[in-house]
């Protein structure tokens, strides 16, 4: 991205990005000390585009060494903003508490965590009928939608490039409790309707590349705004033609959040999200013999007497086994206690181990 300040096609007000009573309401004390308000629509180091009601400026984000705390912002989040002075230009003072987050762990197998999209409202889950499904995937997504506090909905895309939609949609559906899933095709127009109406407030289009989230966005832009690219034949994956996560109003009302194609999709403190996305599963364990089941061999376990009985997939036992398992890890790395009992069941299993050792050695 150059450093020049980004500019919408035509001039917006900070209403068309979502301003309401309640950002009014949060913000009146800044206000108070002279700060404008702005919302943030690309977040890079050391500066910021944000939107305002005099138009797009550059703001400039304070080092770590001019704030006690310092300001980390991400797009769609709401701010304050110093007014430009003859020495230089607009400075961001603060971030305004965030109502909800996409956050996800980072890539390094530290404790950090990485926010995706701030206050939205309408998370959009990608997921291509140009390539085989893969609910693994999809749950992951869910699971982070969910646990942003936002509304999910599944948008099936490139639906002209599958032989049986309705089959695909009921597919997914089955793994998406609580969420409308809706089938699209940019080339033809299917669905198109029916997905603008279904959309609110601000919205976070979330999906790996290929999966087709800038055409989607253009379609509900109305204009060849975001940048597309073809998806290779071996495999259906894209290129990143997002590159950077971007904030813009749309003609309908409402604001598009398009984020670059995720490879990896790590949970962090997601518990809220895996009970909703596995919302049944969550259900039947209220009927289970113990209150601290497993569903992994116990007697007495409804859930794993559904799978008996074919009413739940094993593969979605299992998905919701590994990602539990994984969102605990993440869990632990953050948890001074949590990590300790990690620790500690290590050392336990390690002495138990060496006392049978030590033991079949005797009895040679």
């Amino acid at each position: 991205m150059s450093q020049s300040t980004f500019q919408p096609a035509q001039p917006y007000s900070l209403a068309d990005y979502g301003w309401d009573e309640a950002c009014e309401h949060a913000f009146a004390p800044h206000r108070d000390a002279g700060l404008i308000p702005a919302r943030i629509v690309r977040a890079e180091r050391g500066s910021c585009d944000a939107a305002t009601d005099t138009g797009i400026l550059r703001a400039e984000i304070p080092g770590a060494a001019k704030q006690k705390v310092p300001l980390s912002p991400c797009t769609g989040d709401w701010a304050a903003l110093s007014p430009a002075t003859t020495s230089h230009g607009p400075v961001l003072h603060a971030v305004l508490e965030r109502r909800t987050a996409l956050v996800r762990s980072t890539a390094s197998r530290t404790s950090r965590s990485q926010v995706l999209a701030a206050n939205v409202d309408t998370v959009v889950v990608t997921v291509s009928l140009g390539a085989p499904l893969k609910h693994g995937r999809t749950e992951r997504m869910l699971t982070l939608a969910w646990e942003s506090g936002a509304q999910p909905v599944v948008v099936l895309t490139k639906a002209d490039q599958c032989a049986d939609p309705r089959l695909a949609a009921a597919e997914v559906s089955a793994l998406a409790p609580g969420t409308d899933v809706l089938v699209t095709s940019a080339v033809t127009g299917l669905g198109l309707d029916i997905l603008t109406a279904a959309l609110t407030g601000t919205i976070v289009l979330l999906g790996p590349s290929g999966t087709g989230k800038s055409t989607l966005g253009n379609q509900l832009l109305g204009q060849e705004r975001l940048a597309t690219g073809a998806v290779r034949d071996v495999d259906g994956k894209g290129r990143h033609t997002t590159t950077w996560r971007e904030l813009l109003p749309l003609p309908s009302g409402g604001v598009l959040l398009d984020t670059p194609g995720l490879r990896a999709i790590g949970l962090h403190d997601a518990q809220h999200g895996l009970e909703q996305s596995f919302a049944e599963i969550e259900h039947l364990a209220q009927d289970c013999r113990f209150n601290d089941c497993a569903h992994a061999n116990e007697p007495g376990c409804a859930v794993l007497a559904a799978v008996a009985a074919g009413e739940i997939p094993q593969r979605r036992l299992d998905s919701y086994h590994q990602l539990l398992s994984e969102n605990a890890y993440a869990a632990s790395r953050t948890d001074a206690r949590l990590r300790a009992e990690r620790e500690a069941a290590k050392k336990d299993i390690t002495r138990h181990l060496r006392a049978t050792y030590q033991f079949r050695e005797r009895q040679q």
